[in-house]
């Protein structure tokens, strides 16, 4: 017997109900929410999809964490949905994260839920666990009959503060290239805080607002009881499709003009600007040998490389690396060795980890982690976690975090003002509410 009732519903305004599910899921303790904001992406299976309602789940520290979850998908053989924080690193290396940790999101989470909802083109596609198959239609009018909430001014006065001063920043980042030029890394991308103290955030009106000015490619919404994560994030981890795995560095980055001439011309240097470049090289090598592990031998190929993509705020450089892997891999010993994506690490991966580890002040905890989703037949695809704000509403704490490749040829103050363009929408829509 089927694990799953389906159901398909076709709809008349896409957009619109889109709004209306999400604002229907809020009743739920558990929430991820997908959406795409019909990017045009190389590799995609939905438009968005929302799934609620834990029926089985595993949570979980580091130890042993990607043992677990390979125990925990086998078993299910179900959609499971949730994240891998960047510490995950201390259960496949010998490393550690003694850094100061505001948020305390578990280091591994996935749940197995009772409702799916994937929009797809122009159709509603319902998959429920048998035990609440009988709730489809039910909940389908109820999603339609859901009243877009108003965006109101419900946070309380954010006032950011800073984990690492711009003073402090630069001489950091003088360490970091200090290590490069003595041989020890040739790259690493080096991250810091920003956070906020006692302060209460709306996070459902605060992820709309944030979606709306980024519209990027993997935006996600997740809750689980108290803990928040609302992602703007552009960037593909890795993708299983079958036998294919795919790859989706992103290295390189550029601001938006107003003026369409200069726009383009901003992206046109993007692509040819020979550091941006070399960071987005070193990093699809890394890719490259990650995957290797699990493939076929001779099957790593690059399908793209430095690619200029445009999003709301900036313009970026993508690589698209692929892989067929072996018959006899399991789907999650392919992301145990690809773990943490070298976009957020640098190379060599290990001893880049080693030294952003000593010199960043703050715990990455899910920032630079990845949220998504793995199919019954294994197949899975995951984002990574940046521009995202993060959320524990019990200790009223709020945190984005933000960093940048460093190279030989980097300049702190360049790096700097780098940070401080990928902090933009997550800055304004905390201190700028939505308001309707």
């Amino acid at each position: 017997m089927p694990l799953r009732t389906e159901q398909t519903f076709f709809l008349e305004d896409v957009a619109t109900f889109k709004e209306q599910l999400l604002n229907w899921g809020q009743q739920y303790e558990t929430i991820v929410f997908l959406d795409s904001n019909t990017y045009a992406q190389t590799y995609s299976s939905f438009d968005c999809v929302l799934a609620v309602e834990e029926f089985t789940s595993i949570k979980t520290d580091f130890h042993e964490g990607f043992e677990k979850l390979k125990e925990y998908q086998s078993y299910t053989k179900d959609y499971i949905f949730g994240y891998l924080s960047y510490d995950l690193k201390n259960d496949t290396e010998r490393l550690k994260s003694d850094n100061f940790d505001g948020l305390d999101f578990p280091d591994l989470y996935f749940f197995q839920p009772q409702k799916l909802i994937f929009i797809k083109n122009n159709e509603a596609y319902f998959s429920y666990l048998r035990v609440v198959d009988d709730e489809i239609e039910d909940d389908f009018e109820q999603i339609l009959g859901t009243i877009s909430k108003e965006i109101v001014n419900e946070n309380s006065e954010v006032k950011i503060k800073l984990r690492i001063h711009k003073d402090e920043y630069h001489s950091k980042v003088g360490k970091v290239i200090d290590h490069i030029k003595r041989g020890d890394i040739y790259e690493a991308n080096f991250c810091q805080e920003f956070y906020a103290e006692n302060a209460e955030i709306n996070p459902y009106n605060v992820y709309v607002h944030l979606n709306q000015i980024s519209q990027p490619p993997f935006a996600t919404f997740f809750k689980s009881e108290e803990l928040y994560l609302l992602s703007a994030s552009p960037e593909r981890y890795i993708r299983k499709e079958g036998a294919k795995i795919i790859s989706q560095p992103i290295k390189g980055t550029a601001k938006r003009f107003v003026d369409p001439i200069e726009d383009e011309k901003i992206a046109f240097d993007l692509a040819r600007d020979e550091k941006e470049r070399s960071e987005n090289i070193m990093i699809v090598d890394l890719v490259r040998n990650d995957l290797s592990r699990t493939a076929k031998k001779g099957s790593v190929t690059v399908e793209e490389l430095c690619k200029v993509y445009s999003f709301k705020q900036v313009h970026q450089l993508i690589s698209t690396v692929v892989s067929e892997i072996k018959e006899d891999v399991h789907p999650v010993d392919v992301i145990r060795d690809t773990f943490p994506m070298g976009s957020m690490t640098g190379a060599p991966k290990i001893s880049a980890m080693q030294i952003i580890e000593n010199l960043e002040e703050t715990k990455r905890g899910l920032y630079s982690g990845s949220v998504g989703y793995f199919t019954p037949e294994g197949d899975f695809d995951f984002n990574v976690v940046i521009r995202s704000i993060l959320y524990n509403a019990e200790k009223k704490y709020i945190s984005y975090s933000v960093g940048g490749a460093i190279t030989a040829k980097s300049t702190p103050e360049k790096e700097y003002e780098e940070c401080l363009l990928k902090a933009k929408a997550m800055k304004y829509v905390l201190t700028n509410p939505l308001k309707q």
